[in-house]
């Protein structure tokens, strides 16, 4: 039998799986045309028939799990994984899901009709947990950088797979860059000075897209020192740059809707056509906008080029790089790819449902334990579980359909047997004063999640109370999970006073309640309270006191809180604070006051203030929402089947303790994270209980000094002294002895999770690189290791100190700052005060402004070599806002060196430099303090001496 006849296209360059895959990709890249190039700018992109090319679609929700594509096997949440502290785990649990996308991608070949399910996961989330009320805490795995870079990286391979040609699925990390806060998101700004964006932020992405395992990167929808993270030069002149020496190009995605909003409603750009451009040129290479239509998209870019904002060769450099990614996916090669046998039968298999257990348990961190747990069926026959999340599992924004659902109480009942179930809601009737008749002729059972927020289930059908798109109530919702959410209410008290009567609002719309005479339909319409129905509120059931009566007759209660994960804290919607719910404290109380063999179970997407908890409770246990298995791996943790082997991968603040704003972004100065946090933490990063006892000890460093650019390895013995096996993470941390900067408390720099059996003992050696050590330093631009003493400590967690050990670094001592004769940019500070760092111009640089022009800011700059100056030079910037003076005082002490009137430019991104001379010559090496007072930008400053050229070149912006 003769050879199969190829088609024409078949036959062509780009088919050769001999070539290069550049030379494939430049191939097929010059066959298309102009037209069908800017077409595959747009998410959906569409087929090439005549060459076989087949359409293309950027981005598949995988976080934990495949989402939105029906039921799949769902893995604990992000921040549960992060719980596990175990790479290994983190890495199967990701193959997992690529492996499920795969069988989606080929058994369900579109998704609701719109394009081919992509092989581009958009996960996972790197982004850091520094603020606990963010809505998208539960997407991170940590507040720490080396962490989230750890795990972000196991999850990444465990995506891509292990083929050196062909990737499973393709890994995009989410979000770039200092993305924390959802309250008005594409509106905020998040200022990073240069040691938080080093140090901090860009720490997290580094090593993952460094060590190749990413493969592309979503940008965030805020703005970063006022400038839209969509047209960052970071993405070019930091993230493309680590990806350089892994030999592949980063494939570069918008969020969705995001390029349209740099002009709307950002108002960034003039109109939507340059921000498009803009976003263009500065490295995204695919644009999530407009859902399904691309048309919009297209004709923008289209009109960019033919107003010159772009040239073919933006186009083609985009374009290039989605295919490039596109031939890595096996796409040009299906006899090739080795991932194309993947059968539908992978999608919630037994193997994956065994992983999702074994996730599920080791996500469970023991809070706190005084001797009650694990839980002995012959001790506690009578367990009582009580609680809103007692049975119930809830799916969030990016998890999969759960296929099945194993709740704490249906966990515990398969060991234990009988299990008594409480939810302790309240039952009420409410009826309408104006007919009589009870809302939706039924009663509810009502839960509170947070500031007076209430779901009203139908106790009949066991389905939520929901706004209809008419406005109209009906109680046909069974699950929760909607962009908007309509099922979420607020009882407000009568403005007449009538203690029995109610007003019914809906959270999304803040419309009320009415009730039409004529037919009694009632919808939510009414504007204000006076206009709204009046409802006789009726408790049929006391939900505490229901769960008062189970405790009681119980030896022991599992008392489960938390929150719904689509409620009061999810995308688009921040934590007003950290307290539980009033109606769950309140109902922990009443259990505990008659049952003290009381443990208290978070199930929860971030962490709460537990302060009465771990005062009065003997146990306190958390998990995330942590898949279909959550029940089934927490009964074996409650019970002693496993040990409790997760550990906190974010601060857990006591209710006091008074955080930081949430747009305060410098972790240093506002104090977030373990890292500076000033006040003792209620439960301290990376800690953790477990049934056994561990010790450390013999902690020895190969050398006790090291050069700066050095290395030394660092052992340790662990040893399981209790009587059962059970998980350690041996946690290292370091930290700088009288730095000239203000350094962390400590700082985690390695880490490792290690089973032994009781009695057993185990060496550990870690590496560790002086540049462990390293700070930004500002005055010289890069990562410093300044000379000096050290300490290196082996931990449980940042507040659990086991073995400390001290460190001296050799080398030179860093010199003064140099000033004089050279351009010093103005956010290279060493310390601040009513400053506000902003963008120079619309396309790259910083610079920094007060924050409120009726106050003086400064800008304090260390150690400056001031030796001979005379002459002082600003590049300053100032709308016309107004009347108002605005200058520069420069300072050493309290001495005056110089001041400077700065000028109305016109623009903010209209620069001018400014000069005055030293009112004394500068002499020696001095703290230097500028004050900015009024409406004035600020870029860069420099001294210069009688013989500089005081028109010297500056630095292109």
């Amino acid at each position: 039998m003769g050879s199969p006849t190829l088609s024409a296209a078949d036959r062509l360059p780009f088919r050769d799986p001999a070539l290069p895959i550049d030379k494939r990709v430049d191939d097929l890249l010059g066959r298309f045309t102009l037209d069908e190039r800017i077409a595959l700018l747009h998410q959906y992109a569409p087929a090439v028939e005549r060459l076989g090319v087949a359409s293309f679609r950027t981005g598949a929700e995988a976080l934990h799990g495949v989402s939105w594509l029906g039921e799949a096997t769902v893995f604990p949440q992000a921040v549960g994984l992060g719980a596990t502290w175990d790479e290994d785990l983190v890495h199967e649990v990701a193959e997992a899901v690529s492996v499920e996308l795969r069988a989606f991608h080929y058994h369900r070949p579109t998704e609701n009709g719109i394009g081919t399910i992509s092989l581009q996961a958009w996960a996972p989330v790197v982004n850091l947990l520094r603020d606990p009320r963010w809505g998208r805490n539960e997407e991170g795995y940590s507040e720490d950088p080396v962490h989230t870079a750890r795990l972000g990286t196991a999850y990444c391979r465990g995506l891509s797979g292990d083929h050196p040609t062909y990737l499973r699925v393709a890994a995009v990390l989410k979000h770039f860059l200092a993305y924390n806060n959802e309250d008005d998101r594409c509106l905020t700004s998040s200022g990073l000075h240069p040691r938080v964006l080093k140090e901090y932020d860009l720490a997290a992405f580094r090593p993952v897209i460094a060590s190749g395992a990413a493969t592309g990167v979503m940008a965030a929808y805020n703005l970063v020192n006022g400038r839209p993270c969509h047209v960052s030069p970071l993405l070019e002149t930091e993230l493309r740059s680590w990806a350089v020496p892994t030999g592949h190009e980063l494939f570069c995605v918008s969020d969705a809707d995001a390029p349209s909003n740099l002009f709307d409603p950002e108002h960034y750009f003039a109109d939507h056509v340059e921000g498009h451009a803009a976003a263009l040129k500065a490295g995204i290479d695919s644009f999530t906008d407009q859902n399904e239509n691309s048309s919009i998209t297209i004709a923008r870019l289209r009109e960019a080029l033919e107003r010159g904002l772009i040239d073919e060769a933006d186009i083609d450099r985009a374009v290039r790089r989605q295919l490039q990614l596109r031939f890595r996916l096996g796409e040009f090669d299906p006899d090739l790819d080795p991932y194309t046998g993947i059968g539908p039968e992978v999608i919630d298999s037994a193997e994956h449902r065994a992983l999702a257990l074994r996730a599920a348990t080791e996500s469970v961190v023991l809070l706190k334990n005084d001797g009650l747990l694990p839980l002995r069926a012959d001790r506690a026959p009578r367990v009582a579980v009580i609680g809103p999340l007692a049975d119930t599992l809830y799916e969030d924004w990016y998890s999969g359909t759960l296929p099945y659902q194993v709740g704490i109480a249906t966990g515990l009942r398969a060991v234990l047997g009988d299990v008594v179930t409480v939810e302790g809601a309240d039952r009420i009737a409410l009826s309408s004063r104006t007919t009589g008749e009870p809302l939706g002729g039924t009663t509810f059972d009502v839960t509170e999640w947070g500031d007076g927020v209430l779901t009203l289930r139908d106790t009949e059908t066991g389905r939520y109370l929901t706004r209809k798109d008419d406005d109209s109530l009906v109680a046909d919702r069974e699950v929760i999970k909607t962009w908007f959410i309509n099922e979420t209410f607020l009882l407000e008290a009568d403005p007449a006073g009538d203690a029995d009567t109610v007003l019914l609002r809906n959270v999304h719309t803040g419309r009320y309640a009415v009730v039409d005479p004529a037919d009694g339909r009632v919808t939510v319409t009414a504007e204000a309270p006076e206009d709204a129905e009046r409802w006789r509120r009726e408790l049929l059931r006391d939900g505490k006191a229901e769960a008062r009566a189970a405790a009681q007759v119980a030896d022991a209660a599992i008392v489960v809180l938390g929150n719904h994960p689509l409620i009061n804290g999810r995308e688009t919607e921040d934590r007003t604070g950290t307290a539980l719910p009033a109606t769950q404290e309140a109902l922990l109380r009443e259990v505990a006051a008659v049952c003290p063999e009381t443990a208290l179970v978070v199930m929860s997407s971030y962490p709460y203030a537990l302060d009465w908890a771990d005062a009065h409770l003997p146990a306190v246990v958390w998990t995330s929402h942590g898949g279909q298995e959550t029940g089934a791996g927490l009964a074996a943790v409650l019970l002693g089947e496993a040990d409790p082997s997760g550990r906190l991968p974010q601060t857990w603040f006591r209710g006091d303790d008074e955080l930081p704003h949430r747009l305060d972004y410098d972790i240093i100065k506002a104090g977030w994270t373990y890292q500076y946090h000033r006040d003792a933490p209620l439960y301290a990063f990376g800690h953790g209980l477990s049934y056994t006892d561990f010790a450390c000890s013999d902690l020895r460093l190969s050398t006790a000094t090291v050069a700066q650019g050095g290395t030394l390895d660092i052992s340790v013995t662990l040893s399981n002294t209790g009587a059962r096996p059970g998980s350690e993470v041996v946690q290292l941390y370091v930290r700088a002895l009288e730095a000239r900067y203000e350094a962390p408390r400590s700082k985690l720099a390695d880490f490792r999770k290690v089973r032994l059996e009781a009695g057993e003992s185990r060496e550990l050696t870690f590496r560790l690189p002086a540049e462990a050590l390293a700070h930004w330093d500002v005055a010289t631009g890069a990562f410093t290791v300044d000379p000096g003493a050290y300490e290196v400590l082996v931990a449980r967690s940042a507040e659990h100190v086991a073995l400390t050990a001290p460190l001296t670094v050799t080398g030179p001592a860093p010199a003064p700052r140099t000033v004089i004769g050279r351009r010093t940019l103005a956010v290279d500070f060493d310390d601040y005060s009513d400053v506000t760092l902003v963008d120079a111009t619309r396309t790259a640089g910083d610079a920094v402004t007060p924050a409120d022009p009726a106050r003086p800011a400064t800008l304090m700059f260390d150690s400056v070599d001031l030796t001979g100056a005379t002459r002082f030079e600003a590049e300053v910037a100032r709308e016309d806002t107004g009347p108002g003076e605005a200058r520069i005082e420069v300072r050493v002490g309290d001495r005056l060196l110089a001041e400077v009137a700065v000028p109305v430019t016109g623009s903010r991104y209209t620069w001018t430099t400014v000069t005055a001379d030293a009112a004394v010559p500068g002499d020696g090496v001095h703290d230097l303090r500028l004050t900015l007072h009024g409406d004035l930008r600020l870029a860069s400053f420099r001294l210069d001496t009688p013989a500089d050229d005081l028109r010297g070149t500056k630095d292109d912006r």
